[in-house]
């Protein structure tokens, strides 16, 4: 039996590095799936595929939808291909079948002579933004239906993965079709609130009018009457992909669902996603297999954040969430400051959260790979999971012009490659974002031969060193987490520590020493600065010095300098810095020397690398802080100017 269940082929993975591809003339946009088709899969209520409660629940009700006999129906669309789509019967009742996963071939490497799982069902598709809601045609939704046909098709034709679920050839297939169900109301009510299941179980009566309405009160999102039934579809492949890796029936699975789920909050869908897939299956398994499953590890590296993930485990010991994502300073979708690296967890949950927000757009391989090998496969070791949940948002790939990155599919497949060292091999991966038809399709091949047991593809050869705000994001990432992780240095200093408050920055020492040998020679001292703005006159306390008669009529030079640099040498045992071994160049006397000698007054303006940032509860904390430091120096030359200049 096959699932080519729309005329959708080869031609809608182009090599494209549009949104969603090449929009051929003989593709179909996901508004006009059913208008395409003579004989519709379901009665039709205007414009959508599902019109009334009791067809959908016939339809989605059994566990396996292939196992009616006689179910599928072949139509013609107007290009002429052909298709098979399920109609739902109610005449007829079978008993449900029972598929048994084929044993280990070896029972000396059952790992490996295992079978990788796959999930996918075409009714998920019907899912689709209503078809008057794009005024041009060829502005298709991003969260395309087409998305998880372009993945299952690029899996197929690459020969790892049958048509069907039946029992015919599995034996020799690659891949196992992991049979598909509809997620129960218990189940999602694990995450979800019931308000929220309520909201998106009534979308399926709601006039189209008000189906717009909602889509246009929420956030990035869309609905139709198939909504509902597609998420409790989405949530359920991802249960049973985790729940077959847990039990063994597989070594490893790739589930190919939508809509995706690490936006959705407890209490409403949001940016795409409808039910929060991911920690619906968590939940599910932690509960169900409490012995073999209870710590749970949730890589995503979707471009976006996924605050609905962070939220759910916030404060769960037991679920170690990590992270990698675009935040550009809270200005990239979801636009929240939760996806910073100093947001950690909470109470039991604290240091179970790891953010690691890059500061800009353009992160590649060298990126990624950079901040796996410093902070997540570390972290993941040290967590030593039950069970791995790669969130598999493919919108960081080259041609995705949604995320603006370039991960290339070698680099996806070495990332999954270094996580199946964990949990035994017990990987799932769960579709998320990517909007580029041939992108998505190409990255999750790339994923899914590794989880074949294929080697990962060779790196480019001209892959070049990470960029130095990616290095930076992730030193800041590990010396955030070090003192929750044994395997992350180097270490912060703890305020628990009886020593800490004898413990003193080296800067301060410095400048302390530079003002009183510039006092010495030139009687500079430092300025009184009576700032009332919040946190300038604590960051900018005996930084700011002068000449006894700067205010009079003579020619003044005014300097911003930088804190002094040196250079060190580590012991070669204990890797520590050494006084005795440490230089400091100090440049800066050089023009102040040479401005008095002609003649200048001076004030010498020294800008600390570690700046006050006022807090609500402990008045100021010290921050490094690039922004705020740069607008703390403007400020500084307006109040200089205007009190003591000008």
């Amino acid at each position: 039996m096959d699932d080519e269940d729309y005329p959708m082929e080869e031609d809608t993975i182009m090599a494209s590095t549009e949104t969603n591809g090449d929009s051929a003339p003989d593709t179909v946009a996901p508004s006009e799936i059913f208008g395409h088709l003579k004989s519709p899969p379901l009665p039709k209520n205007e414009q959508l595929p599902f019109h009334s409660p009791s067809k959908i629940t016939s339809f989605l009700q059994a566990s396996n939808y292939q196992s009616y006999p006689g179910s599928h129906r072949t139509t013609k669309s107007p290009s002429g291909w052909s298709e098979n789509l399920t109609r739902p019967t109610t005449a007829r009742r079978t008993s449900p079948q029972v598929r048994i996963p084929p044993k280990a071939r070896a029972s000396v490497l059952p790992y490996a002579s295992s079978k990788t799982g796959l999930v996918y069902d075409p009714r998920m598709r019907f899912h689709a933004e209503l078809p008057d809601m794009s005024i041009n045609p060829d502005d298709i939704h991003p969260e395309d239906p087409r998305r998880i046909h372009s993945i299952f098709e690029e899996i197929k034709q690459a020969g790892l993965v049958g048509s069907s679920t039946s029992e015919e050839g599995a034996e020799e297939a690659h891949c196992w079709r992991i049979a598909i169900r509809p997620a129960t109301r218990p189940e999602i009510l694990l995450i979800h609130t019931e308000e929220h299941y309520t909201f998106v179980e009534s979308l399926q009566r709601m006039p189209a009018e008000q189906l717009r309405y909602e889509a246009e009160r929420l956030d990035s999102i869309y609905f139709n009457h198939s909504t509902y039934e597609c998420a409790k579809l989405a949530a359920g492949g991802a249960i049973e992909a985790c729940k077959a890796v847990v039990e063994g029936s597989v070594r490893n699975a790739i589930a190919i669902i939508r809509p995706p789920g690490h936006h959705a909050e407890s209490t409403q869908p949001s940016g795409f996603c409808i039910f929060n897939n991911v920690p619906i299956a968590t939940r599910v398994c932690q509960n169900a297999y409490p012995e073999t499953c209870r710590k749970v590890l949730i890589l995503d590296w979707d471009v976006h954040h996924g605050n609905g993930i962070q939220h759910a485990f916030y404060d769960d010991p037991n679920v170690l969430y990590i992270s990698l994502h675009v935040y550009k300073d809270g200005n990239f979708y979801p636009n929240l400051p939760d996806g910073n690296l100093d947001y950690c967890g909470e109470g039991p949950g604290e240091g179970k959260n790891v953010n690691i927000p890059w500061a800009e757009h353009g992160m590649g391989d060298a990126e990624y790979l950079y901040a796996f090998q410093e902070v997540v496969m570390p972290i993941a070791t040290e967590f030593d999971p039950d069970l791995v949940i790669i969130s598999a948002g493919f919108d960081a790939a080259e041609g995705d012009l949604l995320g603006g990155c370039f991960v290339t599919p070698a680099c996806y497949g070495h990332m999954t490659h270094m996580l199946m060292r964990l949990a035994k091999g017990k990987l799932v991966v769960c579709l998320e974002g990517g909007y580029n038809l041939r992108s998505i399709a190409r990255s999750a091949l790339a994923v899914t031969r590794v989880l074949m047991l294929e080697p990962p593809d060779r790196l480019r050869e001209d892959l070049a060193a990470p960029r130095d705000s990616a290095v930076v994001t992730v030193q800041q990432v590990k010396r955030q987490h070090s003192k929750y992780w044994k395997c992350l240095y180097p270490k912060q200093l703890d305020k628990a520590d009886p020593g800490y408050k004898d413990t003193y920055r080296l800067h301060e020492i410095i400048r302390e020493w530079q003002s009183q040998r510039l006092s010495q020679e030139h009687l500079m001292t430092p300025l009184p600065l009576q700032i009332n703005k919040a946190g300038l006159s604590q960051t900018f306390e005996h930084n700011v010095i002068a000449t006894p008669n700067f205010t009079e009529a003579h020619p003044l030079l005014v300097i911003f300098h930088d804190p002094p640099s040196f250079q060190d040498h580590e012991d070669p045992v204990t890797g520590r810095r050494e006084l005795h071994n440490t230089w400091l160049t100090d440049v800066t006397k050089r023009y102040i020397d040479w401005a008095i000698s002609n003649g200048f007054q001076v004030i010498d303006v020294n800008i600390p690398r570690i700046v006050a940032v006022e807090d609500a509860d402990i008045g100021y904390l010290r921050s490094d802080d690039s922004t705020t430091r740069a607008q703390q120096t403007r400020e500084l030359a307006g109040y200089l100017w205007e009190n003591y200049i000008e």
